[in-house]
């Protein structure tokens, strides 16, 4: 799993529930159904490079080292954009969720075009092209840990908690997936629909988040809140 990066030592401000927050429940459920979504991808993806060039550990190793590095630079940029002073992280989230399901949709054409057009190319071209194919989403997928880490961190104060929590949903979501894709769905669907559900599943994430963003940012601030900067009535 990718390094995360999380804000560095919150003050009490940054980490007080209030005004835009996402309860916490939410931001765990839709990180198990990107979780989902994203296994989905590596056994797709995995499956139609064999059919493109053949069951052999290169394309095994494209698939698992572009995933690892993908997720790892991710991972890295994600924290970078997430220790931005009021930074917008639930709206970069979903901007994600949805730049991953459009990337999905077009994938495995995307991988037909690519094998047709690599045809006699030799290894190393080949490699290349294929492992920035994965590259690509990959670190889009690298970056949302991050992101809801720190939203988390400022809504419980809880850097473990945060990180642990958010680990084993995304994590049951994966280990969801590999069972629904090998059992289920790649046998009742086919590739090219089962694609069309995780890139389904991104799309849920991404306007769910940003319609419960939107609903949260419009509710008035917290009683609590305002009579904290009031002076106190004099009787």
């Amino acid at each position: 799993m990718p390094a995360v990066h999380p804000p560095a030592s919150p003050a009490a401000a940054d980490v007080t529930p209030g005004h835009g927050d996402l309860p916490l429940p939410y931001v765990y459920a839709v990180f198990f159904f990107s979780g989902f979504a994203a296994l989905v991808y590596q056994v797709v993806w995995q499956r139609s490079l064999f059919a493109i060039y053949g069951v052999n550990i290169e394309s095994v190793t494209i698939v698992v080292a572009a995933f690892m590095l993908g997720l790892g630079l991710g991972s890295t940029g994600g924290g970078a954009l997430s220790a931005r002073p009021n930074a917008p992280l639930l709206r970069w989230f979903a901007a994600v969720e949805l730049s991953i399901g459009l990337y999905g949709l077009a994938s495995l054409h995307l991988f037909r075009w690519v094998g047709g057009l690599t045809a006699g190319a030799s290894g190393i071209a080949t490699f290349a092209l294929t492992f920035a194919l994965v590259l690509v989403p990959t670190s889009l997928m690298g970056a949302t840990l991050p992101l809801l880490v720190a939203h988390a961190v400022k809504r419980s104060g809880n850097v473990g908690k945060s990180v642990g929590m958010l680990y084993f949903t995304n994590t049951l979501g994966s280990a969801v997936a590999s069972f629904a894709a090998a059992v289920v769905l790649l046998g009742k669907l086919g590739q090219t629909r089962t694609v069309y559900v995780a890139a389904l599943a991104n799309f849920g994430v991404a306007g769910a988040v940003w319609w419960l963003d939107r609903r949260a940012r419009l509710q008035p601030p917290a009683a609590s809140h305002l009579g904290s900067a009031a002076e106190p009535e004099v009787p």
